[in-house]
């Protein structure tokens, strides 16, 4: 048995609904299989009523008998990330499919754009890019006087970039030190229009810590905020490409590409999508994650070795696939249609 509950769930009313539960598995005619199943949601009961609130990040429950030992299984934890679903099933495995993206969000990236007078620090952590702060100072441009005038003016600009650089490493310290304290910090990717992010790189205004987790290559990028950090991370893929957020953003350029050539390797809408998954002929699936039919199509997807894109709504592309398409679109490994 599979219980997720999210946060602000009442206890009381995840255990009406089992004790519901067990009284419709009197019509399991299998024996075998019937007194599994009541066993599992009777421990599951027993774990639940006495644990008064659903902690903040929500409940998660695996319990089981096993096959052939009848050894029971009981794991019972609050995950490290918020639980977003109800989702409630009975099987032959455990559904772990909502936990992937909590763990690859444990392989967080710091973000860091720089320039002489601006800077965005951002996270990569599962599916999304995060603006944490956006910091401007003042450093004026050069001028043409000549002389003394102008080696003193050039110190000021100087010793004005430091500054700025100094309060960009203390803001990013600030923020990544903590991550990287939780195990949750990867790496620290930097970019920049021009020579700022060497500079900055070259200077001790980094934690030691951190610096050690600057990827080697540092990223030529024109904008700042989100937009800016976006394309960073788009341009660092060689380095980060099994992150979850360059193969969501590859899985929607591909079906973009083939949706636009109209080769019929790009399908969309409920039907279509299931009838291609029965036939084993679907390389990946976008379903956003409150399409009425996810947990039934992220299920048979998954027997046929079919990738699984859940999106959210923080996700850019998810008003599009949901308005446009459904809510549902995939990409096909040979023609069926």
């Amino acid at each position: 048995m599979t219980l997720y509950i999210p946060p602000g769930r009442p206890i009381s009313d995840v255990v009406r609904m089992l004790r519901q539960e067990y009284s419709v598995t009197e019509n399991i005619k299998l024996k075998r299989t019937r007194d599994k199943v009541q066993t599992a949601i009777a421990m599951a009961i027993d774990r639940l009523i006495k644990i008064p609130k659903v902690p903040k990040n929500g409940l998660v429950l695996f319990i089981g008998v096993h096959d052939e030992t009848n050894d029971t299984i009981d794991l019972v934890f609050s995950p490290p990330e918020p639980v977003k679903v109800f989702f409630y099933r009975t099987d032959k495995w455990f559904h772990t499919e909502f936990l992937d993206e909590m763990v690859e969000a444990r392989d967080a990236y710091g973000l860091i754009i720089i320039e002489r007078d601006e800077a965005t620090i951002g996270l990569l952590k599962g599916n999304r890019v995060y603006v944490l702060d956006e910091i401007e100072g003042y450093v004026p441009s050069k001028h043409s006087r000549g002389g003394w005038s102008q080696r003193r003016y050039d110190r000021i600009i100087e010793e004005l970039t430091k500054d700025f650089y100094k309060r960009v490493g203390e803001k990013a310290n600030a923020e990544f030190l903590p991550l990287l304290e939780n195990g949750q910090l990867k790496g620290i990717i930097v970019g920049g229009p021009g020579f700022s992010k060497i500079d900055f790189l070259k200077g001790d205004y980094l934690d030691y810590r951190l610096k050690k987790l600057v990827l080697p290559k540092t990223i030529d990028v024109s904008d700042q905020g989100e937009p800016g950090l976006r394309q960073m991370v788009m341009k660092a893929e060689d380095m980060i490409k099994e992150h979850s957020f360059i193969k969501l953003r590859k899985a929607i350029e591909e079906f973009t590409y083939h949706l636009a050539k109209d080769d019929g390797l790009a399908i969309y809408g409920e039907d279509e999508v299931k009838e291609a998954i029965k036939l084993g002929a679907v390389k990946f699936v976008i379903i956003t994650e409150d399409h009425p039919e996810a947990e039934e199509i992220v299920r048979e997807a998954e027997k046929r070795s079919a990738e699984i894109f859940i999106i959210d709504s923080e996700v850019p592309e998810y008003d599009w696939i949901k308005n446009t398409f459904g809510g549902i679109v995939a990409v096909l490994r040979y023609r069926i249609y």
